[in-house]
């Protein structure tokens, strides 16, 4: 069974910087893109950040245009982790943050944005900015 599983969230003030983290386990778990995705009250899931890696070769990284040079997304592939960093934050990022998790590689923005492309959702974490 593969579980992913968010942390790092809470509460924060404007400007204010916060690491999400998301940790895969599962002995079939296999994927070579990982995404993070936020949902605001009342709004739809839309995508923030995903990485897409091979091994010995380059690192994609995606990025909505919200948080272009704010968030950077990385990864840890020893421990199967993947981690949000998120600086000068503001009340419109508050959501709640889900991590994914697709089975094929995915090495295309537009691909990259698209929710149901990923196989894998954690239960996610909330993020709240206050003003």
């Amino acid at each position: 069974q593969v579980a992913l599983v968010e942390s790092g969230g809470g509460l924060v003030q404007a400007g204010g910087s916060l690491r999400l983290s998301c940790a895969a386990s599962g002995r079939t778990f296999m994927s070579n893109t990982m995404a993070w995705f936020r949902q605001a009250p009342g709004k739809e899931r839309e995508f923030v950040s995903g990485i897409s890696w091979t091994v010995g070769a380059a690192t994609y990284t995606f990025y909505a245009d919200s948080i272009k040079g704010r968030f950077t997304i990385a990864r840890d592939n020893a421990k199967i982790m993947v981690y949000l960093q998120m600086n000068s934050l503001k009340p419109e990022d508050t959501a709640h943050y889900y991590c994914a998790a697709a089975r094929s590689q995915i090495l295309q923005t537009t691909v990259a944005v698209q929710a149901d492309r990923y196989d894998y959702w954690g239960q996610g974490t909330q993020v709240t900015v206050s003003a």
